[in-house]
This record gives structure tokens, C-alpha cells and sequence, in this order.
């Protein structure tokens, strides 16, 4: 009895630490400075938000940089503003000019600071997020990269800008992407559904097609009433013939 109970226990511990480890995976494989593009096809614009958490036991983030791209420049980005936290939006020459909607763009926005008063520094077991609007993006399939640094009131930075790549385990800092779609993918998708075709009227026909159903009923009621009306005369006919040889076969009273 004793030792069943303690295999009991042992196989309950380790269960148990197994569960804790797993979950502490799970925490740390999700503790990443992400983005997340509400609408990404190509050509137009969106709302990127910055997910970011503070991964540190003992020290506050105050700062958060993001780099934007520059071999595919957005020609706009405007910021949401957040409490307590102020942003810079910085521009620059770009390394190389760029056409964009067919106009040559040579300088564009390269990165976005935000930097956090004393209050609103985000702590321990808390996260924040930070929003821009972009645009316009690029053709479909890019890769929009955003390497980001995240800096500590201890001084720390932790420098989300690796590089993820298919097929292989996730980088311990992977840089915050998304890939653009296809553009107009939802408009596509509907002018390619079937029609829906009504059929028209014949020529020869002088009646709209929504009316013939009541003409027919219309028509119908008349003859019906025209058939009544015939028989009630041939009943009536029929009766006076029937008392006028009822009289006649009647015995005359003698005088």
C-alpha cells in the first residue's frame, strides 16, 4: 500500500513540473515584441499595433524604437497617441530613391520613438501597446520587417531584430513582420461569384411578368362569376317550365 502511494505521488509531482515547464515555454515563446496589421493588402493602408511586454522581474520599460523600412518606405505614418508616453516620428533621406505610384520619393519616415514619463513606464506582468497608421504598403508577398528596441529603466536593450526564417526554430529576439496580401482580394473574390439573372419579359407579351399571375386570377374570378350567373337563369327557367306543367295536368273544378 505504501509504495503504490508513493508512486502515486511521484508520478503527480512530475506531472505537475511538467506542466509548469510547458507553461513557462509557452510564457517565454510569447513574450515577443509583435505586430499585428489590421488590414494588410498591398497598395493601401493600415493600422499596425505594437504588442509589448515587459519581460524584466525587476525593471520598467521607458522606451520603445521602432526602425521602418526604407527599400519599401511608407510615404505616411501617423501616430495613436498613448497616455503618458511621447512620440517622434523621424524622417530621412532614403539610401536609394524609390518609385512609388509613380513618383520618385527620395525621403520618407524611418523610425518612430516612444518614450514613457515616469507613470506610465510599463512593469513587471504588464505590456502596452502602440499604434500607427501606414501606407502605402507594398506589392503583394513583401515581407515588411520592423526591427524594434526596447529599452529598460536599468538600462537594458533588448533588440527584437532577427530574422525569421521558414523552416527554422524561431530566433530568441525574431523582429516584428507581417506579409502584405493580394490587393482588393475581397472585391476580386466578388466580382468572380456568379450573377444573378432575371429573365425578361417576352416581346409579343404586353403584361409585366409581375402582373400576369394577377391578371390570370382576375380573369379566372370573371368566368366563374359569368358561370353562376348562367346557371341561376337556367334554374329559374327550369322552375317556371316545371309549375306551368304542374298546372296544366291539374283537374279543372267542375262549376
Amino acid at each position: 500500500m505504501k509504495t503504490s502511494l508513493r508512486r502515486t505521488l511521484k508520478t503527480a509531482a512530475a506531472a505537475t513540473m511538467t506542466a509548469a515547464l510547458l507553461a513557462a515555454g509557452a510564457a517565454a515563446a510569447s513574450a515577443h515584441v509583435h505586430v499585428d496589421s489590421d488590414d494588410p493588402a498591398a497598395g493601401g493602408y493600415s493600422h499596425l499595433t505594437f504588442n509589448v511586454p515587459n519581460e524584466s522581474a525587476t525593471a520598467k520599460t521607458s522606451k520603445l524604437e521602432v526602425t521602418l523600412p526604407t527599400d519599401t518606405p511608407f510615404t505616411s505614418v501617423s501616430v495613436k497617441p498613448v497616455e503618458g508616453w511621447k512620440a517622434v516620428v523621424t524622417t530621412s533621406e532614403l539610401p536609394k530613391p524609390v518609385t512609388i505610384a509613380g513618383a520618385t520619393v527620395t525621403k520618407a519616415p524611418s523610425s518612430v520613438v516612444w518614450t514613457a514619463d515616469a507613470a506610465h513606464q510599463i512593469g513587471p506582468n504588464e505590456y502596452q501597446a502602440f499604434s500607427l497608421s501606414v501606407g502605402v504598403l507594398p506589392d503583394a508577398g513583401t515581407t515588411v520587417t520592423l526591427p524594434t528596441a526596447q529599452t529598460y529603466t536599468d538600462g537594458t536593450v533588448v533588440k527584437w531584430d532577427e530574422k525569421t526564417v521558414e523552416g527554422q526554430a524561431e530566433p530568441e529576439h525574431p523582429a516584428p513582420s507581417f506579409v502584405t496580401t493580394a490587393k482588393d482580394a475581397e472585391t476580386a473574390a466578388a466580382a468572380a461569384a456568379p450573377a444573378t439573372v432575371v429573365p425578361a419579359a417576352s416581346p409579343e407579351s404586353t403584361t409585366p411578368p409581375s402582373a400576369a399571375p394577377a391578371a390570370a386570377a382576375s380573369t379566372s374570378s370573371d368566368a366563374g362569376s359569368v358561370a353562376g350567373w348562367i346557371g341561376m337563369a337556367a334554374g329559374l327557367i327550369g322552375l317556371a317550365g316545371g309549375l306551368t306543367a304542374l298546372a296544366r295536368t291539374r283537374p279543372s273544378r267542375a262549376k
